[in-house]
């Protein structure tokens, strides 16, 4: 019976407009409730208790929203995780607690059900008090305490899943990957919702813009709605709202609070009246497209009752989002794709390449690090990539550190480089955005790579797949093409990621080592580009420019660079990894100058001598 209303929750959002109940937190406020009710003075104010204490109080809560209307009620489970019981002494209790809520909810949402309009239960999964990009709590912690919750509310016979007020978008993550595990375990999935919360300055707790949070969240196919709660009233949610509508390829899902709160006399009071929330929703509804709406806090039954009158008043806009492929950091989004070409991704902070970089590592000076990644930045990397690597040191250790200060200090979104799996899931467990992950090869076979993209999909990153097989670097353009085929399908078929998170590297060899056999290697990379683009137009390709000039004088490598990209760009290459400073414009590059390096890339043999 239950599997029934729940395969249909989906089939109703398309056709109608979903209704949530108001304030649980508020309501409770207002009922005079003692700390006997609580069970003791020692958990008064522990709100999600009374699913034990006074189940009734609970019952009379989700009773209220019913008959005004709403069509999911949440579970008194926003602070359930072990981590904020806690603060009570009742970590021990914490799956008990969810268990109760859940079924509290499912008993009193079947009572109320009818055919024509089905009641849902939806499991509130709350942000917990510790905020995992500032260090508060680490991610496993985070995601254990989380799955614990998660199967509880599953256990008590939750329709859907809410997590909720999101401030740190880490935070939301890790709740994402328990949600995911838990699907496994019990083999079965629920529809899955996520509401950030931006707060009046119009960003997330931490400066996390709202592209940010869609770009992060966007590869978990898992979730059904996106959208936004509480902090503000819904005037204040306008412009984001707006945002997701052109862009949100989720339904809509907006919760607001019943106004700014305002503090009168010591209380904290919201003065937005049912018939002012009405004439905000419908706007909503009729011209943004929202699908669900919900009272955050200071809503009362009325207000969901004016809610109710918005989805019978008013049809939902019909959307054409459309989603730009991006990355991000923990504020900022960045797409895959620019125009004009290309995407800069930076390639100073790198051990292994940057004699200064390396150098501020082996010192440990982290704060010239940040210095060097801003930088870098500033002269215009819109990505930057991070390796650490380096002979006689720990990689792990050095990763970690620099992540953890690169997370909340650099607004670009970073590329982690790394050959380790482990070193790569410790850098994605401590970064908020949405990185890119260098890289995966087919060198030693395909068992690494899977080691990898499980990483990807698991903390929904992008990823660079290089030309490399068993048979090595990849160097006619067909040969590139053929192996770029072997790690799509092993990307996309096996592994479940999607085409658009693949970035190709069809790799360059250098022109300055005078090689016979490598004289053609730039005319060989420029085709396998368009080769692989014109196969895979979702995917993205990417070229490390400077190794194309490995060998000659900075100022050659200068010029040689510069006018590789310029090819490599015509002939569709959607990123580059450079030393952005030092990329010319082919007008500040003699035409003597330019016409060596054009025919070097195209092997027109020539002997004369240019100043560049």
């Amino acid at each position: 019976m239950r599997s029934a209303v729940v395969s249909s929750f989906q089939d109703i959002l398309r056709e109608r407009v979903l209704v949530f109940d108001g304030a649980t937190g508020t309501t409770l406020q207002t009922m005079n409730l003692s700390a006997e009710d609580f069970g003791g003075e020692q958990y008064q104010g522990c709100n999600e208790y009374l699913v034990l204490t006074r189940p009734d109080v609970q019952e009379e809560v989700h009773r209220g929203f019913l008959e005004a209307g709403a069509d999911i009620i949440e579970t008194n489970t926003f602070g359930a995780t072990d981590i904020v019981l806690a603060e009570y002494g009742l970590e021990d209790r914490a799956r008990e607690i969810n268990i109760a809520a859940a079924r509290i909810g499912r008993r009193i949402a079947d009572e109320y059900s009818t055919t024509e309009k089905p009641r849902f239960v939806a499991g509130s999964i709350g942000p917990t008090t510790k905020l995992p990009s500032l260090g508060h709590v680490s991610f496993d912690e985070l995601h254990r305490s989380y799955t614990e919750q998660i199967s509880g509310l599953m256990e008590g016979g939750s329709d859907l899943l809410c997590i909720e007020t999101c401030q740190d978008i880490l935070q939301t993550k890790a709740a994402l990957v328990a949600v995911m595990d838990c699907f496994r375990e019990q083999d079965r999935r629920l529809p899955v919702i996520v509401s950030v919360t931006l707060e009046a300055t119009g960003t997330m707790l931490l400066g996390t813009e709202i592209a940010a949070a869609l770009t992060t969240l966007e590869p978990y196919g898992i979730i059904n709605a996106f959208g936004m709660n509480c902090a503000t009233g819904p005037k204040e949610m306008e412009e984001n709202l707006r945002y997701l509508a052109d862009n949100s390829p989720f339904s809509i899902f907006l919760m607001p609070n019943a106004g700014l709160p305002e503090n009168i006399d010591g209380q904290t009071c919201y003065k937005l009246t049912p018939e002012e929330l009405y004439d905000w929703m419908k706007h909503y509804v009729a011209d943004l497209g929202v699908r669900i709406i919900g009272g955050c806090c200071g809503t009362t039954p009325e207000h969901v009752r004016a809610l109710e009158a918005v989805a019978a008043d008013a049809a939902p806009a019909r959307r054409n989002p459309v989603f730009v492929p991006s990355v991000s950091s923990l504020f900022a989004s960045v797409p895959m794709h620019l125009d004009p070409p290309p995407v800069l991704v930076g390639e100073r902070c790198n051990a292994n390449g940057s004699k200064k970089f390396k150098e501020l590592l082996l010192a440990e000076d982290y704060d010239s690090m940040v210095n060097m990644a801003k930088e870098q930045a500033r002269e215009g990397a819109h990505i930057l990539d991070v390796c650490v690597a380096y002979v006689g040191r720990n990689e792990m250790r050095d990763m970690t550190e620099v992540v953890r200060r690169f997370n909340t200090l650099i607004s670009v979104p970073l590329c982690f480089d790394s050959t380790e799996s482990a070193v790569i899931e410790a850098a994605l467990k401590l970064y908020a955005g949405r990185a890119v992950i260098n890289s995966i090869n087919l060198e030693d076979g395909e068992t690494k790579a899977r080691d990898v993209l499980r990483l990807c999909k698991r903390f929904g990153a992008a990823v660079i797949a290089l030309t490399i097989d068993e048979e090595g670097m990849a160097r006619t353009a067909q040969r590139k093409l053929d192996v770029a085929r072997r790690l799509r399908a092993l990307a996309v078929e096996e592994m479940g990621l999607r085409e658009q998170d693949l970035i190709f590297d069809p790799l360059t060899f250098t022109l300055g080592s005078g090689d016979e056999e490598f004289r053609s290697a730039a005319m060989e990379t420029l085709e396998g580009i368009r080769l692989i683009k014109k196969e895979f137009p979702r995917a993205k390709t990417l070229l490390g420019v400077s190794n194309v000039s490995f060998g000659l004088t900075p100022r050659a490598r200068h010029a040689l660079n510069s006018v590789f990209l310029h090819h490599a760009v015509e002939a569709g290459l959607d990123m580059a990894i450079v030393h952005a400073s030092k990329i010319m414009p082919l007008y500040r590059i003699p035409e003597q100058a330019r016409r060596l390096c054009d025919d070097l890339v195209f092997d027109r043999r020539r002997f004369e001598e240019a100043e560049v």
